[in-house]
């Protein structure tokens, strides 16, 4: 089946570095799961009520440049957080980037600066990530809506 972005979605990539909005067009076209972009283009405000949250450890956000998207999945219209939706949407964002030659970072990857130069699945980048947090005894923090720009 083949996804189209929403209204919305378009209107969240303005803004949005050409290089990123070229991969997030591409791998709507690719994907096995539906999704939409929820933020692009962050204030420096907005990121600051984020890090106080929670939700981002950085005031340094490549959001605020516009080098960084939010995508959501839907599924049968409605979003969702589940995980494994996640992994899919970046196998189609992989692919997408590999198409368009641009290096992409992968919020539940962050170890791996360019998801292109990873040999199997995002779910396996997603848990080799999580394994290295865990063998250096620290919590992983896995954003797997986040893709920003690499390099």
């Amino acid at each position: 089946m083949s996804y189209i972005l929403s209204e919305r979605s378009r209107g969240n990539l303005m803004r949005v570095d050409k290089r990123l909005v070229d991969v997030v067009k591409t791998a709507i076209q690719v994907t096995t799961v539906d999704f939409g972009v929820i933020q692009g283009i962050r204030t420096v405000e907005e990121q600051k009520i984020l890090v106080e949250k929670g939700a981002s450890r950085t005031m340094k956000s490549k959001h605020i440049e516009g080098l960084a998207v939010d995508l959501m999945a839907y599924i049968n219209g409605r979003g969702s957080w589940e995980l494994n939706l996640y992994d899919n949407i970046a196998d189609a964002m992989k692919k997408a980037a590999l198409e368009n030659e641009v290096a992409i970072r992968w919020g539940a990857a962050w170890h791996m600066p360019d998801i292109r130069k990873w040999g199997s699945s995002m779910e396996e980048a997603m848990n080799s990530y999580i394994d290295i947090r865990r063998s250096e005894g620290k919590r992983p923090f896995i954003d797997a809506p986040h893709f920003e720009l690499s390099g």
